[in-house]
This record gives structure tokens, sequence and C-alpha cells, in this order.
């Protein structure tokens, strides 16, 4: 991203008219200022009382510690360590905190830390991206708006994968706009290999910042048209074969020397990514909203499973499918309040919100994803026209030379307007808000809430880059255009944020004050040319006041692992191991019972699903999972288990718990079957009935597992 550009090109470079410099003529000193406080307001908002989130997501810390346990479970992301089933997702976020846990120790800091860290460089990098090509204010605008863009600040704060994924994306599109200025083979090249990255953290989601980088380079870069459409095909393909090498990997490894990949129907990293973690998050799939899962042949007792108010209350993977009705000898699930979860005595949501709205235009701002992110999606919008009003304006052809240009000839280079900085950043960071704006709102499958972090980064270049674009409008030439845009873009976000205070019941007070500011901002704006300036910086400091205190709000309690949340009135989670106190006694239980009496050698304990297993895992158990995250993965039958058993690798199988009214496998349907009931009492289960947990002991029942 340092390489510089082709000799005669750097006067092209530099936007006609000094427009930078008259916006952005302050000290080095000023800007280093502006860069300082961005990152350290990031830093705070990510890291601020962070231990308190323990292992936050217990799926992804339990797959940490399996991973270091050997290089085999490293490789192919094993969720147990016994190697039975994969997380399902690609590895590059999970070796990243494997490494952390590796060099500092297995903690949950170390495992916190590496997504907090990513998040404040993602923050950093945009401050550089667009400094660089947009100036100081345009930088320090962006940056602040990004860095208290709640739902980004709760990814930050805990070990999921999506603040590697912005960090990694942001970093394509720096690279993706290095190349569109410079036209050079390497920075092109590296964006695509950045893009590839990005894929093995979070598959086809990385994808999306890719329309935007190509449209640039291909009507910016300072080549001919066929060289660009060449250079784009060769860095497709370089991004094509990063992204596809690790999984290429997995399925082209003998399924018996390798975990079953967790969350596919046919035990394929390729399957998963194109099937339930890809196209079906656009086009509809089981586990979205309104649908459900029938899993034939597989069934619990009802006596044996927990009901809403017990452990199945627990939230639910992203990747997990939607629970199947229960059975009518079990208790029905509560219907969520209007906000989508009932509310708990400590006035927090007592569920968390699994899901956004409906498919529809209006998508970003409704219940579930409004409030982690559609505070300042109105001025980002307005904005992003903005710019782009500025960079096609300024398409003036470029005065050909008198002199004669000695040496070689060159290849002619693009004019001014198509070397503006301002439309290929336009194109790449506008590119990627449009692109990801319409896909969250047109998603008919799975869209959980945080699924709108990655908006931060785009969101905030143009909020900031639309800010500045404001203010040379409106000391320019084209002042109508800026009395035109700027209360439009005011007007619709102040709206916006009135829409969210009132339905979260949050900031009402500061109500006057937003539209007083708000008016004061305009009306100053409007009617003096010189108060410009202060006039758009007051708007936009109202303007982040509220979302800044509810990104803030994350350090209120521990955040909820799985679907991490800004808001007072979010659900929240336990902190530590994950579970309540209640819960952690009973899981203390088991492990000293089977770990003291004569444990598999691979398994200690098995269970139906992964969120069951995984605080007995960060106990120090050897425990795993029959049926992957969702309980329904077809990992195993019953002869594959009655192998296990028989070879005393596993000995102990807990059913119910989390996700067992989805009925199991038909591994969780033998033993059913086959395998003999231990009383609560027997295993000093500190209460009588434990929540639907019912443990059961398989040895010397081989013959009849192998035969169901």
């Amino acid at each position: 991203m340092t390489a510089s550009a082709p000799a005669g090109a750097e006067q092209a470079l530099a936007p006609q008219g000094g427009w930078r410099e008259r916006l952005t003529g302050v000290s080095a000193h000023t800007r280093h200022l502006g860069f300082v406080v961005a990152v350290a307001l990031s830093a705070v908002l990510n890291t601020n009382r962070l231990s308190q989130n323990g292992y936050a997501n217990l799926f992804y810390s339990a797959g940490d510690s399996s991973m270091l346990r050997s290089l085999h479970n490293f490789l192919f992301v094993s969720f147990d360590p016994g190697g039975l089933v994969a997380v399902d997702k690609p590895p590059l976020a999970l070796w990243l905190q494997v490494a952390s846990a590796k060099l500092f120790g297995f903690s949950p800091l170390s495992l916190l830390l590496p997504e907090a860290i990513a998040g404040v460089l993602a923050v950093a990098l945009l401050y550089i991206l667009l400094a660089r090509r947009l100036g100081a204010l345009a930088a320090f605008a962006g940056a602040l708006a990004m860095a208290v863009f709640p739902s980004f600040v709760a990814v930050s704060r805990e070990n999921s994968v999506d603040s590697l994924l912005i960090l990694l994306m942001v970093l394509a599109c720096g690279a993706g706009l290095r190349a569109a200025e410079t036209g050079r083979w390497r920075t092109l090249l590296w964006c695509g290999a950045l893009v590839g990255l990005a894929f093995n953290t979070k598959t086809l989601a990385a994808y999306l910042v890719v329309p935007g980088i190509a449209l640039a380079y291909l009507l910016c870069a300072p080549a001919t048209i066929m060289r660009r459409a060449l250079q784009l095909a060769v860095a497709g393909l370089v991004m094509l074969a990063v992204s596809f090498a690790w999984i290429s990997f997995v399925d082209l490894t003998p399924a018996s020397k390798r975990p079953y990949v967790g969350g596919s129907t046919n035990n394929s990293e390729l399957g998963l990514t194109f099937e339930y973690n890809g196209f079906g998050r656009v086009g509809g799939q089981a586990g979205g909203p309104n649908t459900t899962v029938v899993l034939p042949g597989a069934r619990v007792p009802a006596a044996r499973r927990s009901t809403p108010t017990q452990r199945t209350a627990a939230p639910r993977h992203p990747s997990a499918p939607a629970p199947a009705p229960a059975p009518a000898a079990s208790v029905p699930q509560p219907k969520p309040s209007a906000g989508g979860s009932a509310g708990g005595s400590s006035g927090r949501n007592k569920y968390p919100i699994p899901f956004g709205g409906p498919p529809r235009a209006l998508r970003l701002f409704g219940v579930g994803l409004g409030d982690q992110g559609g505070w300042m999606l109105p001025f980002a919008f307005f904005g992003l026209l903005g710019v782009a009003l500025l960079a096609l304006a300024d398409r003036r052809p470029r005065e050909p030379s008198k002199e004669p240009t000695p040496g070689p000839v060159q290849e002619p280079t693009p004019g001014p307007g198509r070397r503006d900085p301002r439309l290929a950043t336009a194109l790449v960071l506008g590119g990627w808000f449009l692109v990801e704006a319409v896909v969250l709102s047109a998603s008919k499958g799975i869209v959980h809430p945080y699924y709108v972090s990655a908006l931060a980064p785009p969101t905030g270049a143009m909020a900031g880059a639309g800010a500045v674009a404001f203010l040379e409008l409106a000391r320019g030439e084209r002042r109508p255009w800026a009395l035109a845009l700027v209360p439009c873009a005011v007007a619709a976000t102040v709206a916006a944020q009135l829409v969210l205070m009132h339905r979260e019941d949050y900031m009402v007070w500061f109500e006057p004050v937003l539209v007083c500011g708000a008016i004061v901002g305009v009306g100053a704006l409007v009617a003096l040319r010189r108060l410009a300036g202060p006039a758009l910086a007051l708007i936009f400091i109202v303007l982040l006041v509220t979302p800044t205190a509810y990104a803030a709000s994350t350090w209120l309690a521990p955040v909820e692992g799985t679907f991490p949340a800004a808001g007072p009135k979010q659900a929240a989670g336990h902190g530590g191991y994950g579970v309540n106190q209640r819960d952690l006694a009973i899981d203390r239980a088991l492990a000293d019972y089977v770990s003291a009496h004569r444990p598999g050698s691979r398994w200690a304990l098995l269970t139906v699903a992964s969120d069951t297993a995984a605080p007995i895992m960060l106990l120090g158990v050897d425990a795993g999972a029959l049926g992957g995250y969702s309980g329904t993965d077809p990992t195993l039958d019953g002869p594959g288990l009655g192998r296990l058993v028989a070879r005393r690798e596993a000995r102990y199988v807990l059913l119910g718990g989390e996700y067992s009214l989805r009925g199991g496998n038909r591994a969780t349907a033998a033993v059913l079957r086959s395998c003999r009931q231990l009383a609560p009492s027997v295993w000093h289960s500190p209460v009588d009935y434990p929540f639907g947990l019912t443990l059961f002991d398989c040895a010397g029942d081989e013959r009849a597992l192998s035969s169901s």
C-alpha cells in the first residue's frame, strides 16, 4: 500500500483547485492529534471492563482450548479435543485467538483481546486511508463515526470473527484504492489476497467489498481498459486461490482423517460455504425467521427435555438452525415481546433478539438492527451523494502540455476527474456501503443484529467524507447544492435518531438538545458562508452523542456471547464460564463424576450439542458434542458410537440441555434405546431434577448401540 505512483502521474493524483489544502490546512501536530483521539476513543470503548465478559462466546472459546491440544485440531479447527466435529467457521480468526492463548496463556482476556485490538486497528486504518485522500478533517470525522458505531463496539468486545473480518475488509479497500491510483500489479494482487484472507474469516461476507473495488479500478486506474480488465481478472484468480486454499485442504482430506464439518449436511466445507453459510442467508434457509427444522427419526422423552426457562434459554449460535416446535408434552416456548425478548427483572431483555425484521427497504432502522447501526446511516447516504457530486462535477479535461516530454513515450494518463481521489473513495467505500446495506435489507435467510457491524467502516467513511464535501459545497461556487443536501441529511438523521431513541426509551432527555443543535447548525450554515465550518462541526458532534453513549452501554454488563449487542436493555451474558451459578454447579458435579469413574480415553463426556459441552470443556474436561453445535449434525450413528465405546474412547453421554428439543441425531437416539441411565443422585447433582440433563453410561452396551 506504499507503492508510489507512476512517473508523471503524481500531478494528476492531486485534486484540482486545492480543495483539500483549503479545507484541511492544519498543522501536522493537529492531524496527529485527530488520529490519537479517534484511536484512543476506540481503544477505550473496546477494552474498558473487558474482563467482565469472561469467555464470552463459549463455542469459540471451547474450540480454542481444543485447538491448543494438537496441530491436527488446530489445522481442522476442531471444536472438541477428540476431533469429532469442527467449528462451523473458517479458521483465521480462531487461529489468531489460539496464537494469543499460546503466547499469553489460555484465559478469557487472551481470547478477547485479539478482536478488541483488531477493532482499534480498523479505526486507525480507516483514518489513514481517508487522510491520504480526503484530508485530516474527513479522516477524523470518519474514524470517529466508525469508532462509536454501536454494533462494531459490541462485536469488538467478544471473541467472534467479525472484528477481524472488518479489519481485513478495510485493508482490502485501502489496497484497492491505492491500486486504482497507481495501476500497479503488486498492489492490486495484494488487494485480492486480502479479500481472500477475509473470506477465510467469514466466507462470502468478505466479497461485499469486491464490486466497489472492481468498479473503482476499471474507472480510475491509469491504464488502457484492456489492461485494467486483465489485471482485475488476474487479481480475481489470486483472490479465489487464497479464498479456497483451506477449504480445499479440508475437503481433499479423507473424512476418516479429520473432524466432521460442523453445520453441514454433507461433511463438506464447500457445501457449508455456499449453502447454509452462503447463499442461504440471502435467498432464505432453514433456521431463518418463521422457519423450522424437521428432524426425522429423532426423539427425546418429554421428561428429559429442557424447557425454555431452563438451559435451553441459552441463545442460539449464528449458524444454528431454529428449533423445531416442541411436542405437546413439553413446555411451550414463551413468545417474545414486541422488542424481541421478554423483559427480565434487571430491566434488560431476558432473551436476545436473534433476527432483524422482515426484508424491506427500511429494515436497517427496524427492531433488532436499527439501534445497532442506524444512527448515522442517513448522514452517510447523503454524504456519499455529496462526495460523488463533487467528484463528478470536477471531471474537467486536462490541458495538454506545450512542452515536449523527453524520454520514451508514456502511457496516456487519465484526466483529473478520473484521478480525483474523491471519485475512487466514493466508488470503493461508498460501493461497500451500498452493497452491504442492500444485502442486509433484502436477505431472506438468517440476518442476526450484529451483522450490521460490517457497515461501520463505510458508514463512518461516507459520514466523514460527506461532512467535508458539504463544507466544500457550502464554501464554494456550488453553495445551492449544499443548501439542498445538508438540510436533507441532517433532517433525515435527526428523524432516524428520534425514532430509535423513542423506541429504545433511551436518552429521551437529549432530544431537545439534538433538535436545537441541528437547527442552529443548519441555520448558521445557510445564513453565513464563513460559518459553514463551525456549523458542520456542531451538527456532526451533536449527531454522534447518542450513538457514542449507546456504544458505551456495552460496559454495563457482560456481553451476550452469541448475539453481541449494544444497549442498556439488551440481553446480557453471565460472564465467566457463560452459565449461571446453578448450572455451573451442575456442570462441576458432572465433570467430577465422569472424571473419577473411568471415563473414555478420548472423550470423558459426550453431549447432544456444543453449547452444553462448552462450559464443561472450559472446566478442563475432555468433552464433545455428538450433534455439533445445533445437536442435529449427522456426525455419528449408533454403530459409530458403539465402535467408540468398544475401543473405550467414549463411555458417558449426557442428553438434554441446549437444543435438545431439536431431537438430536441417530447416535443420541441409539443412546436412549441402548444405554443405562444414571440417576442424578448417582453423580451427585446439586438439584434433584437437573433441568432435563440425563447422564447415560454406555459401557458394555456396544452391541446394543451397533444394532440400533
